[in-house]
């Protein structure tokens, strides 16, 4: 008899479709990381929180389900040669990475206010264009 009452104050999940363009070529995999936390981004390994998934460059897409409604951002790194990281030349990226909303990328990466997505009860497609610069 609970259960409908309990059911109703719960929040619909959202799902989140990330859509990666523009990859250099088809190796290696593309790393996606959706954090919450202003203070992890743009790199959230220490964040416990942050969803992590991994696929295939040949894919263009990737999800993430059953998220809480609210303010996201998204990092994607295409790892070439996958070694699990984004390999730098004196500190200058020289594999593909993108961010939410597709900010130009010059000199460090963007803030999370500026990639910020806001999730709501249902489905949200993010569309992330990769940047090269070497």
């Amino acid at each position: 008899m609970l259960a409908p009452l309990l059911a109703a104050g719960e929040h619909p999940a959202s799902v989140l479709a990330v859509e990666f363009q523009h990859l250099r070529n088809g190796r290696g995999l593309v790393h996606a990381c959706l954090t919450r936390q202003q203070s992890h981004f743009p790199d959230c390994r220490r964040d416990p929180a942050a969803l992590k998934r991994t696929v295939p460059a040949a894919t263009t897409q990737l999800q993430f389900a059953n998220l809480k409604p609210g303010a996201y951002a998204v990092t994607l790194v295409h790892d070439e040669n996958a070694n699990a990281r984004l390999d730098t030349l004196l500190g200058v990226p020289k594999e593909g990475f993108g961010f939410s909303r597709n900010p130009v990328v010059r000199f460090g990466a963007p803030r999370f206010d500026i990639v910020r997505i806001e999730l709501a009860p249902s489905f949200t497609c993010a569309p992330v264009r990769m940047q090269h610069i070497l």
